[in-house]
This record gives structure tokens, sequence and C-alpha cells, in this order.
């Protein structure tokens, strides 16, 4: 089968997400999760009671539960909350153990049990994204010390936070901040903590969600019409290389490659240094001429 390859100047469509989010116990992590737009929260945790804003649920006693999950089951919602992560990678892992002894030893995964787990919590992620919906993935954080600072991390077992960073979109962390009183979202990295910011948004202070039930859709929201703005910029930024690459192409000799010289000087700052370097490639290796440091021009290199 020949490769479907997309060429730069065409978009690519972000219709879903999985995002992750992360944070200490009591920063309302599966409250923001049912700020989502339409979510049903997978309650592996058994703590949707104390959300503050309590929607639809439902109580996961095995993973058995989650394997049969249907399009009709999910038609009346836009996005699927797994709280936590965690835990739902933990009764994964049980249930690749009881089906497969071999996979374990002493109650944890073998290598050959990661790969397994691997492998089917992709897959699932991939169902519910097939099914045209977003998948929020709630996750506790851990603290390790590197030196006098605090790291964060996603607290979960083994190989398996290698599996969410992996899988996830975006990812944030939930975090209180000296002088605020609700919490703050993140998504960006720092040297003490994991983020993935592809919408390039900067730290939000989280509503109360009593002044705004639809926080995290809207977030949601936003990293797309960003990523999808980003498409059109990129096609964009493309025709307007493929206009100089034409201009150049039709320089066939030093007078009319100097004369585009000054034209490069207007181009658009972020395509600017790519036309100089094409314009440049074609004067030295296509019309094999020189370029002259005095008169700030090409011409034709001297006999040897």
């Amino acid at each position: 089968m020949a490769l479907k390859i997309i060429r730069g100047d065409e978009p690519i469509k972000v219709e879903q997400l999985v995002v992750t989010i992360y944070g200490p116990p009591g920063l309302g992590k599966s409250t923001l999760a049912f700020s989502a737009n339409k979510v049903l929260l997978l309650d592996f945790d058994r703590g949707a009671h104390r959300a503050a804003n309590r929607g639809d649920s439902v109580q996961i006693e095995s993973w058995n539960d989650v394997t049969t999950i249907s399009e009709v089951d999910l038609a009346n919602y836009s996005t699927i909350a797994v709280d936590t992560a965690g835990r739902a990678l933990d009764q994964l892992s049980a249930d690749i153990i009881q089906r497969n002894p071999k996979m374990g030893r002493g109650g944890a995964l073998t290598l050959q049990g990661y790969g397994q787990l691997k492998s089917e919590f992709t897959a699932w992620l991939k169902h519910l994204r097939t099914m045209g919906k977003d998948v929020v993935l709630i996750a506790h954080s851990s603290e390790d010390k590197s030196g006098d600072d605090i790291i964060e991390r996603i607290d979960m077992q083994g190989g398996s936070k290698g599996e969410v960073y992996k899988v996830a979109d975006a990812m944030g962390r939930l975090s209180n901040v000296p002088g605020k009183r609700l919490p703050v979202l993140s998504f960006s990295p720092c040297d003490t903590a994991f983020g993935k910011n592809p919408g390039q948004l900067e730290p939000l202070d989280v509503p109360d969600v009593a002044t705004n039930p639809q926080f995290l859709g809207s977030v949601i929201d936003t990293i797309k019409e960003r990523l999808n703005a980003l498409t059109q910029v990129q096609k964009d930024r493309q025709s307007a290389i493929q206009i100089w690459m034409n201009k150049i192409a039709a320089a066939n000799d030093a007078e009319a490659v100097n004369a585009l010289i000054p034209e490069t000087q207007s181009a658009p700052e972020d395509i600017r240094q790519t036309i100089k370097g094409l314009l440049n490639k074609h004067a030295t290796e296509s019309l094999t001429l020189a370029y002259d440091q005095t008169t700030g021009g090409y011409g034709e290199k001297e006999a040897a």
C-alpha cells in the first residue's frame, strides 16, 4: 500500500484530544474533570461523590466494566474522564495477569506484561477517540527530591506513567500558588514538573465551578482552536515560500539574482532566512555564481 503523505501545506484537523490533569490530593481534580463538555466520568477511584459539581459517572469495579463500552453507551457524551488513570492501569494490570498468569510475578507485571499493558491501554484510548470523544486522564502527583528542589511527577506504578506521558496530547498540573485562593492549571513544562502545552496557554486560574461550570471544556476547545489555527498558518507560510521558490527559479543570471536581494529584505520575518538560503543555494549551486562581499551581490567566479 502506498504511503499517504500529508504535505507541509495541508492542514491536519485536530478533532479529539487526550488531556492529562495531575496534582496533589484535595485540589479538585475530579471537580475540574466534571467541567469538561458533556462529560461522563469513569470512576475507578470511587471518589466522584466528593466533586462539588458531580455529573454523570460510572462506578468501575474491574477493567472488564470498561471493555464493553459501546458507541450507544456514549451517545450523549462528548468527553470521557478517567479518574484516576493510575487506578485504571492498576485494574488493567490485574486483568492481564488474571488472563495470563505468565505476564505477572508476585502480583506485578513482567516486562512482557508491561508490553501488553501499553498495547491494550493505547488501543482502548484509541477506541474512545474513534467514537469522537475527548479523553481526560486524571492522575495524582508525587514529589521527589533533586537536591533542594521538589520535583512533581505523576503518581503511578512503574512504567505505566510512561504510557500516560506518551498518549497525552496536552498535560497540565494543578497546583496551589501563594497568594491565590483557588488553584492554578499550568500546561507548560518546567525544571520541576512535566507538562505538554501544544496550545501555548498561559497558566490559568481555575474558577469556582459555580461561576464557570464549563471551564475545562473551554480550555480543551481553546487548545483545539489554536492547533487548527496553526495548521492554517503553516499552510500560508508554505504558500509564501513556494511563490519565492518560483521567483528564484526564474532568475537565470547574476543580474536577475541580484535584483531579488533587496526583495528578500521585505519578505515576512518568519520565512526571511529560509528565502535568503534558497536564493544563495540557487546562485552558488545552480548558476555557479560567487558572492562578492564588497558589492553585496553575486557575480561570475574568477578563473583559477
